[in-house]
Order: structure tokens, then sequence, then C-alpha cells
């Protein structure tokens, strides 16, 4: 089994995040995307679509998709549960990772693959209208988020799940991209803060 991972990128780190939060160790097949080297045909002839992460697994197996990687790892690590505990647990994990990542993550990456230079080469085509479009809509979830946290620890509730993960990672590509914290969601930075302060936010 080895994880090709495309180091700082947002969907690597997420993989990186959940394995050290399960206490695990996957050998890692380092990609410089910098370089462009997920472009390369090592990482084309396992995902088409040339991104990063990609799982393959001791029989030649491929898993793509972050999401789809940490749920494999969860199927055969169950504990600690970072999807969910029972029916509503697992709906209500479900519901904030996908919020935070289609309201957040998205927005966030469409504002730094639209404006900043280096992702010129990336994005094509670039549009910096598109990008400052979607930074608005990041704040704007924010706030609506802000309120939810005001009620509990954690995204989906009193534990540290995957949506967790994805909403630390999207806050932390919000300084590449230019987007600040508004500076009254006191509650997201106390969760924020929280989560960045875990071991695992370091992987």
């Amino acid at each position: 089994m080895k994880l090709f991972d495309g180091g700082r990128a947002p969907n690597p780190r997420r993989v990186r995040v959940f394995l050290a939060e399960k206490g695990l160790t996957v050998p890692l097949v380092p990609v410089d995307m910098g370089a462009l080297e997920h472009r390369g045909e090592e990482v084309a002839q396992r995902n088409p679509l040339r991104r990063l992460p990609v799982l393959e697994l001791d029989d030649g197996t491929i898993i793509t998709e972050s999401i789809a990687i940490c749920r494999y790892f969860e199927e055969l690590h169950p504990e600690p549960a970072l999807f969910g505990k029972g029916a509503l647990g697992k709906a209500k994990v479900e519901m904030w990772q996908r919020r935070l990542e289609l309201n957040l993550m998205v927005s966030v990456a469409a504002a730094f693959r639209h404006i900043h230079p280096a992702m010129k080469e990336w994005e094509v085509p670039q549009i910096p209208e598109w990008g400052e479009a979607n930074k608005p809509k990041a704040i704007e979830f924010l706030r609506l988020f802000d309120k939810e946290l005001a009620e509990r620890e954690f995204a989906a509730g009193d534990a540290y799940s995957v949506a967790d993960i994805t909403g630390m990672i999207a806050i932390d590509f919000m300084k590449p991209a230019r987007i600040k914290v508004p500076e009254e969601c006191t509650n997201v930075l106390r969760w924020y803060g929280a989560l960045t302060s875990r071991p695992s936010a370091k992987a």
C-alpha cells in the first residue's frame, strides 16, 4: 500500500490529518505539485484526472478522492470514529462535511485558483472575476457557521470528525487565497484554534 501525496495541497493534507487522528502510518510517495509532477504519467496512469491524493493498495487497486480514501480507512479502523456513530451521528457528520466542503473549501479554492498568479497554468481559463466573487461567499458561510458553533464544540456535534478536518484545512487555505476570518466570528476562531492545537494538524 502506498499513498501518492501532494504536500501542503488541501486534499492530500486532509488524508494525512485523518490518518494521524487514526494513528495510522501509510508509506508516502511525494509528488511535487509545484513542479506539476501530478500531471505526469506516474499519477496519470493511476488517476486519469491527474489529481492527488491517490491510494494504491497492495493488489494494485486504486482509490482516489480524499474523502473516499478516508472512508476506506474508517472501515478498516473504525476507532476513533471520524465519520460519526449511529444513524444520526453519521448523518450529521456527512451533512457538515458536505457543507464545509461545498460552501467554504470550494469557494476558497475558487478564489485562490482564479486570482493567484501562480495558478495561471493550473486553472485554464483563469477568471479573476469568479475568484473575487467567491470571497464573500466564503465569508457569508463562516458567519452562518459561527452561529452553529455557539452551541457545540465541533462542526457536527460533541466529537471531532472528518468535517472538522475539512473545515480546518479550508481555513488554512484562506491565507494564500487572501481571505480573513471576520473578527466577530469568535466561535469559528475558538474552534479553529482548538483544531490547530491538535498534533494531527501538523501532518
